[in-house]
């Protein structure tokens, strides 16, 4: 019976993709426990229903409860720490999703023209989502 070999990082930009894709799912894991760990000491358990509490808790945002029975949602939701906090939920889980559909749609491909064409592309949508999400946090 041999020994198995123990295979050694690349350090190639794909295996670097790949180990971000891993860290930023548990990443995004965190970033939900925590944000319905917040809902609750917040007070969504007993002033929200289901769907609204689940909103609060993804993208805590005061306009997103305004209809709701809690007296003042912008004491607890509308300052700079969940304002960035956010930003980084939308930033990371773009990245991580459109770094899925970069890899799906490179098995495909064939002409190395049109993988620089995809990647800008994906590039491109991962910027303009950054640039909406700031938009709409900061603006709400």
């Amino acid at each position: 019976m041999s020994i198995p070999q123990r295979v050694r990082p690349s350090g190639s930009w794909e295996h670097l993709l790949w180990i971000f894709t891993r860290l930023s799912g548990l990443a995004l894991l965190l970033f939900g426990a925590f944000s319905l760990g917040m809902g609750f000491v917040l007070g969504g358990r007993t002033q929200l229903d289901l769907p609204g509490f689940v909103r609060w808790m993804f993208f805590p945002n005061p306009n997103h409860v305004v209809n709701s029975n809690i007296p003042d949602v912008t004491a607890g939701w509308s300052n700079a720490f969940w304002q960035i906090y956010s930003v980084l939920m939308v930033a990371l889980a773009s990245a991580h999703g459109l770094n899925g559909v970069r890899m799906v749609l490179e098995d495909y491909l064939r002409r190395p023209l049109a993988v620089v064409v995809v990647r800008m592309l994906i590039a491109g949508a991962w910027i303009g989502a950054i640039i909406v999400a700031v938009y709409v946090i900061l603006a709400s």
